[in-house]
């Protein structure tokens, strides 16, 4: 009696396996769907600049706040961080150099990033699914409008625009934190912390780096956002879960994200 109960385990187990991946594989395909719907209708949208750009300064001014002043406390970190690690080898007039290069390629980038999918991204997900559960999507297809064109369109463009944005705000912050905290507080000679600064950051190789993760990582949140909150159940607890996946897959994609474009970048 033993074995065909081992042996309906299994199977249970290989079954309920199946159904996970299919389910999974279904979820990517209808994503991807999505994701091209989003694409295609590009043009479409942007002709209709005014309603991006008030999705623009929504959700920058959404994430605005707690990016400045996370940007700065990320700056102080580096800044004293920094200085101790570069004056065991005589180093500490480099520290404008490690700081810059640290925000602008890496840290400014991917805590952007992960700071817009819990505030802004969270947003996202919550309008859309709201509208969803409150009949909203379905009342704009009886009346013959694409919901997609009319309310994901103009957030999907916002959120990609917007994130590079954020990430300059953030670095730029950053690096005024650590020189309050290399040239201000420990004495570290101005001229030497920005020379070093504007003579080691080359402008398309380390701005323009992380210009493009921005930009990707801008798309990833902002689609993982829109696309929970579209595909979320019409339900205060639907809602509520998609919320929650918002934030674990953006943060996820996007750690993810950064280590394969890291690689790309230091391969070229």
């Amino acid at each position: 009696m033993k074995e065909p109960r081992a042996s309906t385990g299994v199977a249970g187990l290989i079954s309920n396996l199946g159904f996970s991946v299919r389910g999974q594989l279904a979820g990517l395909g209808h994503a991807m769907r999505l994701l091209m719907r989003l694409l295609v209708i590009s043009a479409v949208t942007l002709k209709r600049f005014s309603l991006v750009r008030d999705q623009i300064f929504f959700l920058g001014n959404y994430s605005l706040a707690i990016i400045s002043v996370s940007g700065l406390f990320v700056g102080f970190v580096l800044g004293l961080q920094g200085y101790y690690t570069l004056q065991r080898y005589g180093s500490s007039s480099a520290l404008g150099l490690l700081v810059a290069l640290s925000l602008v390629r890496e840290l400014g980038p991917v805590i952007t990033a992960l700071l817009f999918a819990g505030r802004a991204g969270t947003a996202l997900t919550a309008e859309i699914g709201l509208m969803k559960a409150g009949e909203q999507l379905s009342a704009m297809e009886m009346m013959a409008v694409d919901p997609v064109q009319r309310v994901l369109g103009p957030r999907f463009w916002g959120g990609l625009i917007a994130m590079p944005l954020l990430a300059a705000v953030f670095s730029a912050v950053g690096i005024l934190g650590g020189w309050l905290v290399g040239v201000v507080m420990i004495g570290i000679d101005p001229g030497s912390f920005w020379s070093q600064m504007q003579s080691g950051v080359d402008v398309w190789r380390d701005v323009g780096n992380g210009v493009l993760k921005s930009m990707v990582f801008g798309l990833t949140v902002t689609f993982v956002a829109l696309y929970q909150g579209f595909e979320a159940q019409p339900t205060p607890e639907g809602v509520s879960r998609a919320t929650t996946r918002t934030v674990v897959v953006s943060s996820l994609s996007v750690l993810a994200l950064d280590f394969l474009l890291t690689a790309l970048m230091f391969s070229i």
